[in-house]
């Protein structure tokens, strides 16, 4: 089963990381994971990445770095931090210690929808995130309307 593009990961779900480093992925993210997925570090959370977006999130970085916006490291960490990963039967990916370490995860962690990626967080760096983006995403939706900014 090939992901389509229109897939979308929404949700909020608290979950564990095993003994093992393994994350059992919410029920609704397991199929359209199915052929396969990316894990990088992304914006102080780990990203699990559809092979289809991480292939166009590669592809933008090799355009950037090939017209000199986008130093040629960058596409390096991109490339040396990312680890391909294929849920198992019950649902679980491999969360390398190495990847846990550079965002901070231990046990407990905060499984988000991101729409094109699904975002794995430390509880307590979610629970300063996550406020933030609602108040961003009252203001969004107001202007969005035609209703100016709020107060």
């Amino acid at each position: 089963m090939a992901i389509s593009s229109n897939a979308r990961f929404v949700g909020n779900f608290e979950h564990t990381i095993d003994a093992k480093g393994r994350l059992i992925l919410p029920a609704s993210f397991r199929a359209k994971l199915a052929e396969g997925a990316f894990v990088t570090p992304l914006d102080h959370c780990l990203a699990i990445l559809p092979a289809s977006e991480f292939d166009r999130m590669a592809d933008s970085l090799e355009e950037q770095v090939a017209a000199g916006e986008v130093d040629v490291n960058a596409l390096r960490a991109f490339a040396s931090q990312a680890d391909e990963v294929v849920p198992d039967s019950q649902g679980r990916v491999r969360l390398l210690p190495h990847l846990r370490e550079i965002v901070g995860l231990d046990r407990a962690v905060v499984v988000t929808g991101a729409l094109r990626r699904i975002e794995v967080w430390d509880p307590a760096r979610w629970a300063t995130v996550s406020p933030a983006g609602t108040e961003k995403l009252a203001d969004a939706i107001e202007r969005g309307h035609g209703l100016g900014a709020r107060p």
